[in-house]
């Protein structure tokens, strides 16, 4: 099996992390490429150098049909590996050095675990849902696809109105700091910290939260994945901007935008016996009594 290791020199990772991944695909006689980054910081704190030949800069470039990407550090860097995947279907398994991580499932301390699994076949795969955005981008993405969220926000003290339609019904006028549409994986990113409901990831929705909004009624929105959701901004005395995932691009007075799910998806691996139903106990302390 080929395996992608991927890894942003976001915070300084762990030079025992660092043998260990190293250690465990070559024990399981792995063929590994991996990124630029990844690479610098591998030779850096580990001395482990990288053959020119295995080493991918931001397109990863998939050898052969058995593949696997494993990602190092926290839920960004799993969005951001998978972004560099360009859509072709190479499951992404997270190794969290991170905070939270409902993305990135797997312990540092279970690096080993990982890869023993993988070689003994014991990580199954979850197709999650994709959001692809079409409109007046400032400049060109260089990806319309995200897999958390698309949101339209304000920069600078004023106030945004986002008009938004799903299928060409008006639901609301946001007035606020912006808007944001997120998939059921993206449930438990911005969109949680916006007071959007938790979403399971096989629920085929998305969902639509105000940022902040001026109106004290306003609520998150659950709609049909096979709607299409346009979005209006009106930001005449603030500067505002566009997100897809972790990509900025700026966003201008008058700008209109197009949401719907893409028909390509991001396949997560996940070791077997971690569910969703688990990453929500243990990363929220679900049922955990403070009283004792």
């Amino acid at each position: 099996m080929n395996i992608l290791l991927f890894s942003l020199p976001r915070r300084s990772p762990s030079a025992g992390d660092i043998r260990r991944i190293f250690d465990a695909a070559e024990r399981h006689g792995f063929t590994c490429a991996v990124n630029e980054e990844f690479a610098a910081e591998a030779a850096a704190l580990a001395g482990r150098t990288i053959p020119p030949e295995r080493i991918y800069g931001a397109e990863a470039c998939v050898h052969g049909t058995e593949a696997l990407m494993v990602s190092y550090g926290g839920d960004g860097t799993l969005l951001e590996g998978a972004h560099r995947l360009h859509g072709a279907p190479v499951p992404i398994v997270g190794i969290n050095s991170g905070h939270l991580g409902f993305l990135t499932t797997v312990p540092t301390a279970g690096i080993g675990q990982l890869f023993d699994d993988i070689a003994a076949g014991r990580i199954r795969t979850e197709a999650r849902t994709q959001i692809e955005v079409g409109g007046d981008f400032d400049r060109t993405p260089d990806s319309p696809l995200a897999l958390n969220e698309f949101t339209i926000q304000r920069h600078g003290a004023g106030m945004i109105s986002v008009e938004t339609y799903v299928d060409g019904q008006m639901v609301a006028t946001y007035h606020g700091d912006g808007v944001l549409v997120c998939t059921p994986t993206g449930s438990t990113a911005y969109s949680l910290s916006a007071g959007g409901p938790v979403v399971a990831p096989q629920c085929n929705c998305l969902v639509i939260s105000p940022l902040a909004p001026h109106n004290l009624t306003m609520r998150p929105v659950v709609v049909p994945d096979t709607a299409e959701i346009s979005l209006h901004v009106h930001s005449r005395q603030a500067d505002g901007f566009v997100t897809l995932d972790n990509r900025l691009y700026p966003v201008r007075d008058g700008a209109s935008f197009t949401v719907r799910r893409s028909d390509r998806r991001i396949y997560l691996a996940v070791p077997h016996n971690i569910s969703f139903y688990d990453t929500l106990r243990n990363k929220m302390m679900w049922g955990i009594d403070i009283r004792s």
